[in-house]
């Protein structure tokens, strides 16, 4: 079986959206700067999604917590709300899986704060319940989403629209961003970790 024209197509997707956000650079920037912001005013930055989007999220807080180091300057209190499971299957048995996220912000959420969501669709529903607490509680909300937006676009403050419906290729430029994102931040000052 020849896979050629299926492994250039998926390539040419990828080429085209980072074409896209090399000519629609904004949100990203702001990004990295409310994220600057957040961590030199002490604020906390959280981070959420489901399946794949859930690791997306998971990676970036890693990301933040180590990566993202820089000497002489604070570190980023940064916590995932995909990574403590016992909780997460503590609230979806015992009250919704539409829950999983926002009854964990309650715990941790101060005003100020910033909420980072990823969802393909932008539609997934305790990422929307977790989105509309920050919104309503003064947080700072950012969404990681695909081409419509879904409903976290009118949820968030920034949301980054990949532009594009294949849920595979979505979450490749989900993780691309990130990246990028950490890779400005490193870029602002003397990194404490390097990496050969």
């Amino acid at each position: 079986m020849e896979f050629s024209d299926s492994i250039k197509f998926f390539l040419d997707e990828q080429n085209s959206s980072i074409d896209f956000f090399k000519n629609n650079l904004h949100e990203i920037n702001e990004i990295c700067q409310k994220l600057i912001l957040g961590r030199d005013e002490g604020k906390k930055i959280f981070a959420m999604g489901n399946g794949g989007s859930g690791s997306t999220a998971s990676h970036f807080i890693s990301d933040l917590l180590k990566t993202a180091i820089l000497k002489n300057k604070k570190r980023f209190n940064a916590i995932s709300l995909t990574d403590n499971i016992p909780v997460i299957l503590a609230w979806s048995n015992d009250v919704s899986y539409e829950d999983i996220f926002v009854e964990q912000l309650k715990n941790h959420f101060s005003k100020g704060d910033i909420i980072i969501a990823f969802s393909g669709s932008g539609n997934s529903k305790n990422v929307i319940k977790a989105l509309q607490y920050g919104k309503e509680n003064g947080g700072n909300c950012i969404s990681f989403t695909g081409k419509s937006g879904g409903e976290m676009k009118n949820l968030s403050n920034i949301c980054l629209k990949v532009p594009n419906q294949n849920m595979l290729s979505i979450e490749v430029q989900h993780v691309l961003l990130c990246h990028c994102i950490i890779s400005c931040i490193r870029n602002s000052g003397e990194p404490e970790f390097k990496y050969d």
